[in-house]
């Protein structure tokens, strides 16, 4: 599948894939938040594109545009940055058309799992196969006099392609445990062996004391089942290639 990214102005958007670090993850007690593997490839399910010039950005508390003022920390290039709708929404200029293939749509949000506090990212969906529209990156102010800092090289942005008709097609059921004995029994034998461990962690020269905590969502294992071929303990994203014009 492609993903392209036709520039509309000037230099194009400076887009990378997203890492699997977030600094509040680094600093939980012996960065026990990356042992969440689904956090983890949340956290790189994308690309992010990066803020170009820093600034600091605060919002009166109404509803009008100029009721966000923006004020540069540098000179590194144009701000990004404006006040466009008014309502305390803070909008980024993405500069750039994007394609996907047939049947799929651009998701467009802030970076997953990297809150940033006094303002919230807003989240769109793109029909990206056929628009011959740029869109913007909108966060909303939740949080009036509060200076709020977007450095240089700091995301803004968050991208991935989502199909188009995949939420439609599903179909929705709410059943009971026993109805499946396999997932029943897979269930219980799970919650018993985590209950276990935790007991056993406050008991000196353990076995769950000397692993720290349960690996089997990471390793794709648990006793009764067992993850299919493609599960996945980190995701490797390719970089956009510029394409040379002949």
């Amino acid at each position: 599948m492609r993903l392209i990214c036709y520039p509309t102005s000037g230099e194009p958007p400076e887009i990378v894939p997203a890492p699997l670090e977030r600094e509040w993850m680094d600093e939980t007690r012996d960065r026990f938040a990356y042992r969440c593997l689904p956090l983890n490839i949340a956290n790189g399910h994308g690309w992010q594109i990066l803020n170009r010039s820093a600034f600091v950005a605060t919002w009166n508390g109404e509803s009008s545009i100029d009721a966000i003022s923006l004020q540069p920390s540098d000179n590194a290039a144009p701000l990004l940055a404006l006040s466009h709708f008014g309502s305390g929404v803070l909008t980024f200029g993405i500069w750039a058309l994007f394609r996907t293939d047939p049947g799929y749509d651009l998701m467009v949000t802030g970076p997953l799992n990297q809150p940033k506090d006094a303002i919230q990212p807003l989240s769109a969906i793109v029909e990206t196969d056929w628009a011959p529209f740029t869109f913007t990156m909108n966060w909303k102010f939740t949080r009036k006099d509060w200076p709020i800092k977007f450095e240089r090289n700091e995301a803004f942005c968050m991208i991935f392609p989502v199909k188009r008709s995949l939420i439609e097609e599903v179909e929705p059921e709410v059943r009971a445990l026993t109805e499946d004995m396999n997932i029943n029994n897979a269930y219980h034998a799970f919650t018993k062996s985590r209950s276990d461990f935790i007991k056993d962690l406050d008991v000196p020269g353990s076995k769950a004391r000397a692993q720290g905590w349960q690996r089997d969502y990471f390793r794709g294992e648990a006793e009764r089942v067992s993850a299919p071929p493609d599960h996945r303990t980190r995701l490797k994203l390719r970089e956009f290639k510029k394409i040379k014009q002949e």
